[in-house]
């Protein structure tokens, strides 16, 4: 199986563009050498922080051993990545695995099964140590591993003040075997309460009905949506600044979208719930599953497709937000499918989410259309 594929949205060409700007000029790095003693305090004392939510340890207890392995050898172990943050703590870009292997094993419990972390006892573990935990090594050997350091590459963007240019630096250096998507990036670099509000709004018991997924989706796919939500219903401030601006890359907008919610407080947060939700009840109660869904005609029978479409996800989500809003008369149940099926074959429709779907005449266009064809009113870009 292709993981770089989601199950849960239909992919969109158009929006898988990635970018470069003049923020990777404004990152400056240095080395830096750090004992793991220094490691495990920095963790300890919340100086050094994982990426919120980060994803989850995945080496196993044979890969973590060698990796203790190693060093109690005094072979030379990889470099990490971090990111200096505006509070003077350090992010971890790349190097969790490592830093959490060692971390386990001198406080004692495996992250991976929740253990008591005794190095694996196989040939491929030196014997003098093998099947031990860190207590029943010699004082040498404990010390052997709190004094070896490791090679610590650290990233500080000096303008603007804000996390753009990180994300780029999270999408090129990256040695987990697999390659990030955007929101996944996001979260490790967008470490805020916008980022927390998501993962919350994530669970929400009407989002995983319409999604059709009880779990939440392991690239993040379903969390980018919700992002996305907010981003579009936003895009009228966007275009009302940049009116000559043709075309969007999509991840960008995104990325400086977060970053600008970055610590919202509470009443923020309250207000974005609120909209979530009241869009998401609404579309749920009249069209349960259809939601977001192309359609197509099959034995003269309308059939849905399985997958989220986000491109109209975007226009049918931010027209019903801003019905809302407004508080216009909303259709009821029959009649708002369809008028929802109405809209899915207008050619017009179709056209504004199928070709140059960054373009930001379509963006408006298939907003606009989905405004008027099912709410019989005109969507509003004046601010």
């Amino acid at each position: 199986m292709d993981e770089s594929k989601s199950t849960l949205t239909e992919e969109i060409n158009d929006e898988s563009v990635s970018y470069t700007d003049d923020s990777l000029f404004n990152i400056t790095s240095f080395g830096t050498d750090l004992s793991f003693r220094e490691i495990i305090s920095m963790y300890q004392d919340g100086d050094l922080e994982k990426p919120e939510l980060q994803r989850k340890y995945i080496w196993t207890k044979n890969e973590a051993s060698r990796f203790i392995d190693s060093i109690l050898l005094g072979l030379p172990v990889p470099s990490i990545f971090l990111a200096k943050t505006i509070d003077e703590k350090r992010l971890i870009i790349d190097g969790y695995q490592r830093i959490m292997t060692v971390f386990d094993y001198v406080t004692g419990i495996f992250t991976g099964d929740g253990k008591i972390f005794k190095l694996s006892n196989t040939d491929n573990i030196n014997e003098r140590w093998r099947g031990k935990a860190f207590k029943e090594l010699t004082p040498e050997e404990q010390r052997k591993i709190r004094n070896s350091s490791i090679h610590a590459i650290v990233f500080e963007q000096k303008h603007p003040q804000n996390d753009t240019g990180m994300f780029q630096i999270f999408e090129r250096i990256n040695t987990s075997g697999r390659v990030l998507k955007p929101q996944e990036i996001r979260n490790c670099v967008y470490h805020g309460e916008f980022n927390a509000l998501l993962f919350k709004l994530n669970k929400i018991q009407v989002w995983r009905d319409i999604l059709g997924l009880l779990n939440e989706d392991s690239r993040m796919a379903d969390i980018e949506l919700i992002l996305r939500f907010f981003a579009i219903n936003d895009f009228k401030n966007y275009e009302h600044k940049n009116k000559n601006v043709k075309q969007i890359n999509l991840t960008k907008y995104m990325n400086e979208y977060m970053s600008s919610l970055n610590n919202i407080d509470e009443k923020k947060a309250e207000i974005l719930t609120s909209s979530f939700e009241e869009v998401l009840n609404y579309l749920f109660t009249t069209l349960g599953k259809k939601c977001f869904r192309t359609l197509k005609i099959k034995d003269e029978k309308v059939v849905f497709a399985k997958k989220v479409n986000p491109v109209i996800f975007d226009a049918v989500s931010t027209a019903t937000s801003f019905v809302i809003q407004k508080r216009i008369e909303l259709p009821v149940n029959d009649v708002f499918e369809k008028r929802y099926i109405k809209l899915l074959i207008n050619t017009d429709f179709i056209s504004a989410t199928t070709n140059r779907t960054t373009n930001t005449e379509n963006i408006k266009a298939r907003i606009n259309l989905a405004t008027t064809i099912l709410f019989g009113v005109h969507y509003e870009w004046n601010i």
